[in-house]
């Protein structure tokens, strides 16, 4: 049995690249970027008025002008044409190109206009103000990502200003589902009064569509050894195996030894955590094999901890920092292990809040929780306004 932490650092030293791929921008959503990519040209390509108002001169304003003729209006997507002489202005729109001649806007509320004369009511504070100038954001050929990340929204949407039609992201990995268990039954059949319907499965499924990834086979086996090593010997032709339940010490867990006479190598059994102590994992050398407990919290766990640092590893991505919150309320210790329990980011100042969970097989798997949160092994009960270490769900 080793501690979680312990097993993160194996699983990530198993991580490789699945390659790269080619995709286009509608479809880079939730896609981990990855290559260079440079700004082709300056940003803002002009300088741009951040305001509505009149362009001018601060040579004027310095000289004491306060009154000017307005000489042209300015649109976005428009520039000027015409010149632009002393005692002069320009009435402009927010997002329109300033031309050169002019180096100030005066905010529209700051002017007073009288048919095509345009009088400052309000200095500017400096040149240049309400005008964002060229290249202030990015120069031509200048890097703007060249590390790993993922699309996010904000991602996608500079991708988009930058020209970037086709964009290079690391191929996702072949995924291969097995859940188990006699008393497990699909989701649309009829159940009867010792059976359960299969919420793992699409737990798994939901978790994985977080990166983009639909499962490349899906089989159920029952706890049967021979129909297990027949959905294995399918399976770990993939690059990633998950396996959900019967992985504990009962009559019927057959998925260790099975593994094992299907030739994965057992990195580790058993964590030192609760829920989700039964964990198992894997490898073939080319196909990583995670074998989770069956109850549903207990999977959601094992998911976090392990699962999600290996994909992030092999995609290239940094582990994401421990984060921290006090808790709103006081919460007993229960165990000597580490115990992980649903808890939801809360309030302002943000508290984590305790959500109700009545063990690992409560299928409502700590409902609403947006955190994991850690109660350590070596510590008693936690008083209320602790800091404890969570990781987002």
């Amino acid at each position: 049995m080793i501690s979680y932490t312990a097993a993160q650092e194996a699983v990530r030293a198993k991580a490789h690249s699945f390659g790269t791929e080619t995709v286009p921008l509608d479809r880079a959503y939730g896609r981990v970027l990855t290559g260079t990519i440079r700004a082709d040209r300056d940003y803002p390509p002009f300088n741009r008025a951040t305001m509505d108002g009149y362009a001018l001169r601060w040579e004027d304003l310095q000289k004491g002008t306060l009154e000017f003729q307005v000489v042209e209006t300015i649109f976005a997507g428009a520039g000027a044409t015409t010149g632009l002489p002393p005692g002069a202005c320009y009435k402009i729109m927010t997002g329109a190109p300033v031309p050169v001649a002019a180096d100030v806007v005066i905010r529209r509320e700051d002017t007073e206009e009288r048919g095509s004369t345009a009088r400052v009511k309000q200095l500017p504070a400096r040149q240049f103000l309400n005008i964002a100038r060229r290249g202030e954001d990015l120069s031509a050929g200048e890097i703007v990502i060249d590390r790993p990340c993922i699309c996010e929204p904000s991602i996608v949407g500079l991708l988009a200003s930058l020209g970037q039609k086709e964009l290079m992201v690391a191929k996702l990995p072949k995924i291969a589902m097995i859940t188990t268990g006699d008393e497990v039954v699909p989701v649309d059949a009829p159940v009867g009064p010792a059976q359960i319907r299969n919420s793992n499965r699409w737990l798994l499924q939901s978790l994985l569509k977080k990166w983009q990834i639909d499962p490349w086979y899906y089989q159920h086996a029952p706890d049967d050894k021979a129909v297990l090593r027949a959905a294995l010997d399918k399976a770990l032709t993939a690059d990633v195996v998950i396996l959900c339940g019967g992985v504990s010490a009962g009559d019927a867990d057959y998925v260790p030894e099975m593994l094992e006479a299907s030739g994965v190598i057992r990195l580790f059994h058993k964590l030192a955590i609760k829920p989700g102590k039964p964990v198992w994992c894997g490898t073939t050398g080319s196909t990583m094999v995670f074998a989770l407990p069956g109850n549903p919290f207990s999977c959601l766990v094992g998911f976090t901890l392990l699962i999600q640092p290996y994909l992030q590893a092999c995609f290239g991505l940094p582990g994401l920092p421990p984060l921290s919150l006090p808790l709103s309320s006081f919460k007993k210790k229960h165990t000597p292990l580490d115990e992980f329990f649903p808890a939801r980011i809360h309030g302002d100042p943000a508290h984590l809040q305790l959500v109700s969970l009545n063990g690992s097989g409560d299928i409502r798997q700590g409902m609403q929780a947006n955190a994991l949160a850690l109660h350590p092994a070596e510590r008693p009960d936690l008083a209320a306004e602790t800091p404890v270490v969570y990781f987002n769900l």
